[in-house]
C-alpha cells in the first residue's frame, strides 16, 4: 500500500495515453447501447408494450374500428329489415351437433304462440327443423356507405330460415345487426368530437398559455363558468335548441358539434399550463428573436414538445363523448331514427316491463361498458409511455 502524500503536497496525477475511442465496449452493455441509442418514438413504443391491458384494448378498439368500415357486409341482416313473424323474439343458441352427429354451426327453426294469459308470444324449438348458418352469402340488399349496391355478407340465415342470435326488437328488427349499424354513428361521433374540441382546446389554451395577460384572464373566466354548468342539463338545453325539421345528418353533426364545444376546457387547461411552463424555455426565446410567427412558434415548436400527453388526453376524452351522445338519444335529445346509434337501440328497454319481459333489448349496453373501458386502458398505457424515462 503506497503511503499517503505529505500535506500540502499536490495529488498525483495520471493520463492515459491510449487513444480515446467513444465506442469503446467496456463503456457500454449491449442493452445498455440499446436503449440509449434507441428514438423517442422506439422508448415509448417499448414502455407501452409493457402495459398488456393497454396494448390488448388498443388492438380491441382498432378491429372495431375497422369493423364499422364494413358493417353492412359484417351485418346478417339489413338495418331497416323486419321480420314481422317474430317480434320480440329472444336470442338464438348456436349448435354444432344435432343427435349426436356434427353437423356445423346452425340454429333450429321456431314455432311461435300467443299466451292467452298474458298476451305474449312464446317461441319454441323445432328439433327436426336444422337451419344450418351460412357463410360469404347472398342476403338482404344494400348500399355499401349509401353508394355501392350489394347482397353479400359474412353469415347468413339458412334460406328460407331465420336467425337472431341476439333476439329482435318490438318491430321485428335483429338486434344484432342494428347494433352493428350503430357502431358506425356512435363511434365515430366521438372522433369528430374529440377532434372539434382538440382544434379550440390547443388554439385557445395556446394562446392564453403564450400571451397571457388580459386574453388568459378572460378564457381562464369563461372556462370556470362553463366547467360549473352541469353537463347532462346543458346538453340538453343545447340539443333542444337544434329545430325538429332538421335533417338527421344536419343533427348529427349538430351534436358532435355540441360535445365538442363543451368538451374542450379540460384541454385548454391542460394545454395553458404546459405552455406557461415551455414559453420561458431558450428555444423559445430563440425561435423570437429570429421572427417567427406566434402560430408558428405554437404549432411547430411548443406543441409538439407534449403531444403524446395530448393524445393520452384525447384518448380519455372520446369516451366522454361516447356517453354524452348516448345519453341524449337515450333521452330523446340526440340522434333520432332512422339514424341508429346505441343510445337510440336502448330507448327500446327504457320501461321496467320491457326488461322484465325482453332483457335481450339491453345488450347494446355491452358494446358501449367495453369501448369505454378500452379507451380508459389505452389513455393509461399512453399516458404512461408519454414519459418513457420514468
Amino acid at each position: 500500500m503506497s503511503p499517503l502524500p505529505a500535506p500540502g503536497a499536490p495529488l498525483p496525477h495520471y493520463v492515459s495515453t491510449a487513444p480515446f475511442d467513444p465506442h469503446a465496449a467496456q463503456s457500454m452493455t449491449a442493452a445498455q447501447s440499446r436503449i440509449h441509442l434507441a428514438s423517442q418514438k422506439r422508448l415509448m413504443w417499448w414502455k407501452f408494450k409493457q402495459h398488456r391491458l393497454a396494448l390488448v384494448s388498443g388492438i380491441f378498439l382498432a378491429a372495431i374500428y375497422l369493423m364499422i368500415l364494413i358493417v353492412e357486409f359484417l351485418a346478417p341482416y339489413g338495418l331497416h329489415t323486419r321480420n314481422v313473424d317474430f317480434i320480440h323474439a329472444p336470442p338464438q343458441r348456436v349448435h354444432f351437433f344435432d343427435k349426436g352427429e356434427f353437423v356445423g354451426p346452425f340454429v333450429y327453426g321456431r314455432s311461435m304462440t300467443l299466451d292467452i294469459d298474458t298476451l305474449h308470444r312464446v317461441y319454441t324449438d323445432r328439433p327436426n327443423d336444422v337451419q344450418p348458418i351460412r357463410f360469404f352469402c347472398r342476403g338482404d340488399a344494400y348500399k355499401f356507405w349509401g353508394l355501392v349496391a350489394s347482397n353479400y355478407h359474412l353469415v347468413c340465415p339458412a334460406i328460407g330460415g331465420q336467425m337472431f342470435l341476439l333476439g329482435t326488437d318490438r318491430l321485428g328488427r335483429d338486434v344484432l345487426s342494428r347494433i352493428l349499424y350503430g357502431a358506425r354513428i356512435s363511434l365515430t361521433i366521438g372522433l369528430i368530437g374529440i377532434a372539434i374540441s382538440f382544434v379550440l382546446g390547443i388554439v385557445i389554451g395556446g394562446l392564453a398559455g403564450y400571451w397571457g395577460g388580459i386574453f388568459d384572464l378572460v378564457v381562464q373566466r369563461l372556462i370556470e363558468v362553463l366547467q360549473s354548468l352541469p353537463s347532462l342539463p346543458l346538453w340538453m338545453a343545447l340539443a333542444a335548441i337544434m329545430p325538429v325539421t332538421w335533417s338527421p345528418i344536419v343533427i348529427y353533426f349538430g351534436i358532435t358539434v355540441i360535445l365538442g364545444i363543451i368538451d374542450w376546457t379540460g384541454l385548454a387547461r391542460a394545454v395553458r399550463s404546459k405552455l406557461l411552463a415551455l414559453r420561458e424555455e431558450d428555444y423559445v426565446q430563440a425561435a423570437q428573436l429570429m421572427g417567427a410567427s406566434t402560430p408558428r412558434i405554437i404549432g411547430r415548436h411548443l406543441v409538439p414538445g407534449f403531444m403524446s400527453h395530448l393524445i393520452a388526453s384525447a384518448t380519455i376524452s372520446i369516451p366522454g363523448m361516447i356517453l354524452g351522445e348516448t345519453a341524449l338519444s337515450f333521452l330523446g335529445l340526440g340522434l333520432r331514427p332512422p339514424i341508429t346509434s346505441w343510445g337510440i337501440l336502448l330507448t327500446e328497454a327504457k320501461s321496467v316491463s320491457v326488461i322484465a319481459f325482453y332483457p335481450w333489448l339491453l345488450f347494446p349496453i355491452i358494446p358501449v361498458v367495453l369501448v369505454i373501458l378500452a379507451f380508459n386502458f389505452l389513455g393509461d398505457g399512453l399516458r404512461d409511455a408519454a414519459d418513457p424515462y420514468k
